[in-house]
This record gives C-alpha cells, structure tokens and sequence, in this order.
C-alpha cells in the first residue's frame, strides 16, 4: 500500500496547483482512475462567510531572462518559481527593480521557498539564495503570462456509504504545487484509502473532501451547512509521508471520539505512541471545522506538524523526503482509527467471578512461572476485568494505556470462546 500511494503522489507531484485553476482539475482528474471524486464548482464572486470566491488564475508561463537570452529563473523548471497568483507582466527591468519582487531563503541558500498572493494583486518570484546572489547588475526581461477572470473554485468529494447517515469527514487540502509532503502526502493517502474501502461494508459514512486550503473548506461549510449534523468525527490530513513521529491536534471540544481514539493509537511495529496536541486556531483547515460556528469533531493528524520542518514550504519538500514505507506506516495508522470507530463494542463477562482459567480456553500457556506476561495475556486481564456492562473498548483502551487494537484483537479472542458477550455497538 504505501508504494501505491507513492506513485500516485509521484504522478500528483509536477501539477501546478493553487487555490483555483487548472491544477485543481488535473489533479481531480488523476484521483478518478482510483476513485469516483465528484468535481464541485463554486463561481467566483460568491460569499462564503467572510470571504469571497476569488477568481480563477491561469498560468502558462513565467521567466527572467537577463541581456544574454539565458533563463535565470524559469516557471517550467520549477513551479515554485512563481509566486501563486502572480498578476500578468512583461516588462524589461534593472535588477534593483527585479530584486524587490524576488523571494529567497537567506539560511537555507540552495531551496526555493513556496509564496502566494491569492488575495491580492502582487507578482513575484522565488528562487534559490545562492542563484540570487549571482545575478548581474543588469537589465531583464520579466514575463508572467498568468491571467484571473470570473471562474470557480473547484474541489473534490467523494462519499463512502455506510449502514448510518452519520458520517466520518476525510480532509486533504488540494491548493499547493510541487510539494510532496505538504499537499501531495495527503491527497495521495486519502485517494488510496478511499478506493480500498470500496469493496468495506461500514457503520459510518465516510465523505472524503478535497478542497483547496481555508477557502475552499469554507466553500464546503457554506454548501454544506444543512448537514453538517450529521458529521460524527473527522480527520484533516496533512505532512503525512515523513518518517517524523506522528502529531495529532485535539479538536477545539478536547475530548471528542477521535481525540481519545488518537490518544489509543499506535504507528509502526514499535507501537509508538503518538504525540498529542492540544487544539489551537492556527494550523490547516481543522481550525475551519472547528471554529466556534461549527465547532465540528475534527482533529489534524501529521507526521512531521507544519511549520517544524526544515523542508517545510521549500523546495526541499520533494519526492525524496516522502518515502513508501512511511506512507505505509501512516495508511495503517489511519485504518487503525477507523477500526476503532468501527470497532468499538461494549463486552461484558460471562465468567465474572475470579479470573478465567485462560490457559483451559487455549489464552495462556500451561506452563506457569513466567517472569513477566505478553502484552496479549495483559490484554486478557484487563478486557475481562472492565467487561462489566458499562466500558467499551475505547474505555478499556484508555484505562488500561494499551493501543486500541491490542485491546480489540483480545476482546475478538475471548468472545470466540465464549468468555464476554458483545453488548453492541458505541458510537461515543
């Protein structure tokens, strides 16, 4: 799993994408050989609370060329070379001029960094520190063939039925260019996750959004408002390709389902725990869903958290920072989540009095004497001795500070032989 969804991120890698355009279409494009994504559409100019539908930005080309002809900078080297919603130019400029519109990153003088102007008329360019201090003193040609006119914002939606109309929201933000962990990370997992649920059967529905940052999650808010009763958890994804220990951010309630199923989570073979955050309004488009209008079930989950990473926003955040098996890692750790959402039944012990024989149930060795005890058996005892009616096994996880799915595989274990009942189902 985690090499499909690293060549999907491959393939998703070179689009430019920004908040609206071109980008945003061809990359929903791509993800419909995985799944069924339907494309929204929202016209420039419209409200979304606060904020207005911008409009749509095209971009062909964009270059510097000095007096010799040579490209010192070059769009199609690298989209990161123009900065996001840069206005049309074609001007012939000394460099004194040219430098005021040239973005570099003084401590970091081989990357380029990553800028936008998405709500204001600006250009631009971005380039490596140390191709910025070669320059010469002398006269360029500038070309940024972009145009904004009237058009929509786009972004994708797919819904995975399940047996509730309670749904589990899925977010990934579609609007970056040519960064693999910081855009490409997410949108790839979620896709791969989507098209493997296909064939689940499921309590919740799961409605993947992919939509471009801050407006575009608005966009969705404002034409989803009517329903949004019926989100019962959710998840924003992000930076999720890394081999960082992963972060999770509790949503603005603290203390919903998916905060305490993160907090009972474990990545990897070494069952690392995750770090976990308290909420806060700075971030992705969690402090959207959370915001106290909406005040939404969300948390964000990452490997390395935004902004920490010296990658972060810089050209550096290539395919080579993402690797298979961390997505791998991550795709499993997302499941892990979703088992648990899905998983979560209260037991009750049919045996209750004293600890069961477990060895006689083929539970424990029959050789005794042991110095210390296997997580599973440690599993056993606590499962049976919280089965009590009122637990369930997110209760059970969290008193017992063992992972959610080491607690279920030995409540499945004891209720194959008769040991527990399943009392249903527990939504919270």
């Amino acid at each position: 799993m985690g090499q499909a969804i690293y060549m999907l991120a491959c393939r998703l890698f070179p689009i430019c994408r920004s908040i609206t355009g071109k980008g945003v279409r061809d990359t929903i494009r791509i993800m419909r050989d995985y799944i069924d994504v339907e494309c929204r559409e929202v016209p420039s100019g419209i409200r979304v609370f606060d904020w207005t539908i911008p409009d749509e930005w095209t971009v062909r080309d964009a270059y510097v060329k000095d007096s010799s002809g040579r490209k010192v900078i070059d769009f199609s080297a690298s989209n990161l070379h123009l900065m996001s919603y840069s206005i049309p130019v074609r001007r012939v400029m000394p460099l004194a001029e040219l430098k005021t519109h040239i973005y570099t990153l003084p401590a970091q003088p081989d990357l380029i960094p990553y800028k936008t102007a998405y709500y204001t008329d600006a250009w631009g360019f971005c380039m490596a520190h140390r191709e910025f201090l070669k320059l010469r003193d002398d006269v360029y040609d500038v070309v940024i063939d972009t145009e904004k006119r009237p058009g929509h914002l786009v972004y994708g939606e797919y819904l995975h039925a399940g047996a509730s109309k309670k749904e589990v929201l899925l977010y990934a933000h579609i609007c970056h260019p040519s960064l693999a962990n910081d855009n490409c990370s997410g949108l790839a997992l979620l896709t791969c996750l989507a098209a493997y649920m296909k064939a689940a059967s499921t309590h919740y529905s799961y409605r993947f959004i992919f939509a471009p940052g801050t407006i575009g999650s608005l966009a969705w808010l404002a034409n989803n408002e009517h329903r949004l009763s019926d989100i019962a958890h959710g998840l924003v994804l992000s930076c999720i390709g890394d081999g960082a220990v992963p972060n999770y951010k509790r949503s603005r309630r603290g203390n919903t389902m998916i905060d305490r199923i993160a907090a009972c989570t474990r990545c990897g073979d070494e069952s690392i725990p995750l770090t976990i955050k308290d909420f806060s309004p700075y971030g992705y488009d969690e402090r959207q869903f959370c915001s106290p209008g909406f005040d939404l079930p969300v948390g964000l989950l990452q490997r390395s958290a935004f902004g920490t990473f010296p990658e972060y926003h810089t050209s550096a955040d290539n395919l080579d920072f993402i690797r298979p098996e961390h997505l791998g890692t991550s795709f499993r750790m997302v499941k892990d989540m979703i088992d648990a959402l899905e998983g979560n039944w209260t037991p009750l012990n049919l045996s209750p009095k004293g600890e069961p024989q477990l060895s006689k149930y083929g539970l424990f060795s029959v050789i005794g004497g042991h110095k210390t005890n296997s997580d599973r058996t440690l599993a056993y005892l606590w499962v049976l001795n919280l089965s009590d009616g009122h637990n369930s096994l997110l209760d059970i996880s969290e008193r017992s500070k063992m992972p959610f799915s080491e607690i279920a595989a030995a409540a499945a274990a004891l209720l194959e032989v008769g040991l527990i009942a399943n009392l249903g189902f527990t939504e919270q």
